[in-house]
This record gives C-alpha cells, structure tokens and sequence, in this order.
C-alpha cells in the first residue's frame, strides 16, 4: 500500500473526527478499537523515525561530523552537526542503537574547543555562528555528560553571549535589534559596523530563540539580566500593543515576524500601516511558534496576555500541510521554504504549552497526530526529508530531516502523554 494511502487512513482511523466536535476519539481511552489505531500510529511512527536515524547516521563524516553535499558554505562540519545530534538523540526508540554515532559527533564539537577555553571556528569563523554555538551547547547537554561535556558546553555558551546586541557591543535599548541576536559572523560591535541596520548584525527572532536555548539548556538562571534584554528585542516582534489607546486590531493579531524593519527578511511581507501610521509587518506561522518559545523561555508564564494572544494565534491558524500566515502575492515562495523548520517549531512551541489538543479555526484537533501522518506521508524511501524550496536551505536533506524527525518525535512523546 503507498505510504501516504496508509498514513491516511491511520490518520482517520486515529482522530475518529465526527463532523461535530472534530473530537479525537483515542484521547478519551485506549482501549479497543481506539487503543489499536493508536498503537498503529506509534508504530509507524517508529518506524519513520528509525529510518530518518539511519539515513542521518549514514551520512555522518568519519570524524564525528555531518557535512552538506548540496551547499558548499554547509560543508564546513559544525554548521550541520549540532542540529542532527540534537534530533538523533530525540528519537528514544533508536537513541542506544545510534550511541556510537551520537558520542562520535560530540566529540566532534568538544574538540573545537581550545585548551584556553576559545572555541575555534574553520578558516575564518562560522557561516552561521550564533546557530552553530548554540547548537552546540545544547547538543553537549544532552544525555548524561562528563566534565569535559560540560565545559565545551559553557565555552560555546560563552561564544553565543558575548554575540548578544547589548551596551557591551555598542547597542542601546533604544535601537530595534537591542538584547537580540543576528547573524554577524565576527562581533557585531554597532560602533564598527556604522548603522544599526547592518544586514548581518541586526537581530532576528530565529537566531535569539537559538541563543534562548542555549541559555536554558545551561541552567542559566532567571534573574540573570540577559533574559529580561531578550524580551526587550522578542516584544519588537509581536504584533501585540500594551497601550489600549494605540491598539489597532487590523494588526495587532498576536503572532509574530522575524524582525523589527526589516522589510526584506520578514517572509510574509508588509501588511500596512496602522491608523497611528506605523509600517506592519504580517504575522507568520514559523515565527510565531518561535515568539511561543522565546516568551516562555525569556520567563513569561503561560498565561501572560502576550503568550495567550500568540498561542491563540498559532492555534487558529495551525496547519499540518503549509507555513500558515497572511503571505502577499509577491512572498508566497517564501511560505513554504521554511516549512519543516516551521513543524520543528510549532512541536515544540505546542510541547511547552502543554497542548496535545489545539482548538483551530475548524475545531478541536490533536495535533500531533494530524502532523505526524503529514511528516510520514511526506517521508523518502531512504528516510530523508527534502523540500522542493531552497530559501531556507531545506532542499539539503540533512537541513530539512532533523527539524522533520525533531517534530516527529515530539508528536510521539504528545501523543503518549510524554
């Protein structure tokens, strides 16, 4: 039977969605019919996840590296290793089968790491720096690490903090990127680069979820004064208003956009001006989920008003089969470019709000299973993801195969009340 065929009718079998309630029907019992479709869907799961296993495996360098063979500037090592370690270690049915792999790829990292603490980047620094570190320090977190783990840990830690646009580089909280991060491959020094508006220096939602997670992985603690700078920086992209007297409800929709005045960078376009004559930007689903996970992490509890009009928003808008969002005309390629970056997120913005049941603008979902038959249906023979878009880089499989089998093992850990 073709694998979509089967995972859509797992998918129906699992929901048991009644034209009604849209209710699904094993998240009441699992017993009976309910429990076998449900026992359905994680095998299959399984099985999807152990072959996105060894094809990553598979295409591990002998050094513990993973190196792109579509884009030249990805073929350094550190820019892909840290996100595949990251999802070879999220999928619990192969994690011991795959140990050898996961610790060759560590070691990897670790040794990128000097005796005097200095993380050593390749021929001149790392294309994509604050990704690559604060990758990196998540992925030696992870598991059970030794001493040496911890220190490399901290050392690419550092690495991601000094990068933060703050008063230590020149910035003032005044400026739009301040308490963020960008894209800077050397330290973006406002006083250096002449204009806060430098292309690679200013700050954007993505690379400061990174940073967040970097930060949260090392157990910094929450009165340390970085959290509070980063929430300066993620409330500059929300489409959310604190003043009654300036809100406009033409735009102030709860979600979010990649950056502050950054016309060309923020995927779903200009939206227009609002009646106090501000440019808009319009909200979209990747950078909504990010903006989730940035207020969560930077310390905003589940209920603040801004978490509730984002989560709102994601809910409403959640799509299984698309980057959801008000896209002009002219961005519609950009929309699903970054479609499994967006499933990568949106799992984990839904996994740390505790949802397994979303109320969308069609009723109740469980969305975990509506996405995970979507990711498997979409799955290659030889395990891989690959997106037929290349803005965002996820026509390399190994770019778009750990944020797909990330999201796909959230949806299982969803799914089993994890």
């Amino acid at each position: 039977m073709p694998l979509r065929r089967t995972c859509t009718r797992l998918f129906c079998l699992v929901l048991g969605l009644t034209a009604v309630t849209c209710q699904p029907r094993f998240s009441r019992n699992d017993a009976g019919e309910d429990g076998a479709a449900k026992k359905s869907i994680l095998e299959t799961i399984d099985a999807a996840s152990a072959s996105a296993a060894q094809f990553l495996v598979k295409a591990q360098s002998s050094d513990g590296a993973w190196r792109s063979a579509t884009y030249g500037i990805m073929r350094d090592g550190p820019s892909l290793t840290p996100l595949v370690l990251s999802s070879l270690f999220f999928l619990p049915q192969t994690r011991e089968k795959f140990q050898d792999a996961f610790q060759k790829g560590t070691e990897y990292l670790i040794a990128l790491v000097g005796s005097d603490g200095s993380v050593n980047g390749t021929g001149g620094g790392f294309p994509y720096p604050v990704y690559t570190a604060a990758g990196a320090s998540w992925a030696l977190a992870l598991g059970a690490p030794s001493e040496r783990h911890r220190q490399a840990q901290m050392a690419w830690l550092a690495y991601v903090k000094e990068r933060q646009l703050t008063e230590a580089l020149g910035w003032e909280a005044s400026d739009p990127e301040y308490g963020g991060w960008g894209y800077a491959i050397g330290l973006p020094r406002k006083t250096e680069l002449g204009s806060s508006k430098n292309g690679l220096a200013a700050a954007n939602l993505s690379s400061t979820v990174f940073a967040l997670g970097a930060l949260r992985a090392a157990d910094t603690p929450a009165a340390d004064p970085s959290y509070q700078k980063i929430l300066t920086f993620v409330k500059r992209c929300q489409n959310y208003t604190e003043d009654p007297d300036e809100v406009d409800h033409d735009f102030d929709d709860g979600g979010f956009f990649f950056a502050p005045n950054d016309l060309i960078k923020n995927k779903a376009g200009l939206a227009g001006k609002d009646r106090l004559g501000r440019r808009r930007f319009s909200s979209y689903g990747s950078m909504t989920a990010d903006g989730v996970r940035a207020l969560r992490h930077g310390g905003l509890a589940a209920d603040h008003p801004r978490v509730m009009a984002a989560r709102q928003w994601l809910e409403q808008n959640f799509a299984v089969h698309t980057n959801p969002g008000n896209f002009s005309s002219d961005r519609e390629v950009f929309r699903d470019a970054y479609y499994y970056y967006y499933v990568w997120s949106v799992s984990h913005a839904f996994m740390h709000l505790g949802l397994r049941e979303i109320v969308t603008s069609k009723g109740r979902l469980l969305w975990p299973a509506a996405l995970a038959a979507e990711l498997i249906a979409r799955q290659q023979a030889n395990g891989s993801w690959i997106n037929r878009y290349t803005d965002a880089k996820e026509d390399d499989p190994l770019v778009a195969t750990p944020f797909a089998a990330a999201a796909l093992a959230i949806c299982r850990r969803m799914l089993v009340g994890g």
